[in-house]
């Protein structure tokens, strides 16, 4: 994809935030996102209007992006995964969005909106926009069909040091407690979530890499390191696109996990909150799936758009429905949250 903006990277320091990669544009509207999202093609309705993309800062994962924004880092909007909602109402960083001003909202998929920490009394908390799966990514050339049908693959001698996960706790405890019988996160007991724990502790030893950007993952099975990998679509359209044979194993006897991300309104933010709209708009406009769909290997939640787009590229996107178990990454209660967290960090460190 393009990058069309001009690094800050002073900014970021002087905010104490060295990490975070800044891509100046209109100055009246920033938007904290994932990598691959500052695609002024996203939203080709706000460019046309105000003549630039928003400023774009990026955040790694999830949690880093909650952290720096409860720390104090001003931005207007940002895009957090629905796992997260309930963290930023709870430490009140968020208000809510006036959907009356948001055309293409009647067209969201209602399964998407479908929790009170979304939508209740007090009003629209958020807006969802994208959703993809994390499943078995791997080397066809190298790795037999028949190896991904179970996630035991990745406990595997045969791969040991040849496998990657995110670094990722949300999609690393979905893997873990999928290959341990669970299909629903929301409800887990003491014991299940020992046993996925014990499980992801197995995998550990085989772990060559906790990758923490799909271009990072799509490097590291270009060059061999890794055959399998527990990816999101991201890495599986990076790597088809480059004519490498990517496998993308959805419906391993286990399942699989889906998520959805989508956009919060900051409270208090330093920008124009009239852009905020026009860029939510922008990113719902119906001229916007077909570039989610090929650079980024996403789907929206747009229902008439979702409508445009013919089968067979659902299909080779790998969005298309899934048969069999999926784990839903839906909100969660912070605390469970944070002790997935916590354990995951002593599993990385081989405790």
């Amino acid at each position: 994809m393009s990058r069309m903006h001009t690094l800050l990277t002073g900014a970021a320091i002087a905010l104490g935030l060295a990490s975070t990669s800044v891509f100046a544009g209109d100055p009246e509207l920033t938007v904290f996102d994932w990598s691959s999202f500052d695609n002024p093609d996203l939203v080709k309705t706000y460019v046309e209007k105000h003549g630039d993309a928003p400023t774009y800062s990026i955040f790694a994962d999830d949690d880093e992006a909650f952290q720096k924004i409860s720390s104090g880092f001003k931005v207007d909007v940002a895009h957090p995964c629905a796992q997260m909602i309930p963290k930023y109402r709870d430490a009140g960083l968020i208000e809510p969005w006036d959907v009356s001003k948001i055309p293409h909202f009647s067209e969201i998929d209602p399964r998407f909106l479908a929790s009170k920490t979304f939508q209740d009394e007090t009003g629209v908390w958020y807006i969802p926009t994208d959703y993809a799966y994390t499943a078995i990514a791997y080397d066809k050339n190298t790795v037999p069909d028949a190896d991904v049908a179970s996630l035991q693959v990745f406990v595997d001698p045969k791969y040991a040091g040849r496998i990657a996960l995110p670094d990722n706790s949300d999609d690393v405890w979905a893997l873990g407690l999928l290959a341990t019988g669970v299909k629903d996160w929301t409800n887990i007991t003491d014991e299940q979530f020992k046993a996925a724990a014990d499980w992801l502790r197995k995998v550990h030893p085989n772990v060559v890499a906790y990758w923490a950007d799909p271009s990072e993952l799509a490097q590291l099975m270009q060059s061999g390191q890794v055959q399998i990998a527990w990816s999101w679509n991201d890495t599986v359209a990076i790597l088809a696109g480059e004519g490498f044979p990517i496998g993308f194993q959805r419906q391993a006897k286990e399942g699989a996990s889906s998520w959805f991300c989508g956009y919060i309104n900051l409270k208090d933010a330093p920008g124009s909150e009239e852009k905020a709209y026009d860029y939510i708009n922008a990113f719902l406009d119906y001229g916007t799936e077909p570039v989610l769909l090929s650079t980024i290997g996403y789907a929206t939640t747009e229902t008439v758009s979702m409508s445009k787009i013919p089968p067979e590229d659902l299909k080779a996107a790998f969005v298309d429905p899934v048969e069999g178990t999926l784990l839903a990454q839906t909100p969660l209660d912070p605390a469970l949250r944070d002790r997935m967290v916590n354990e995951f960090e002593q599993i990385k460190a081989g405790f």
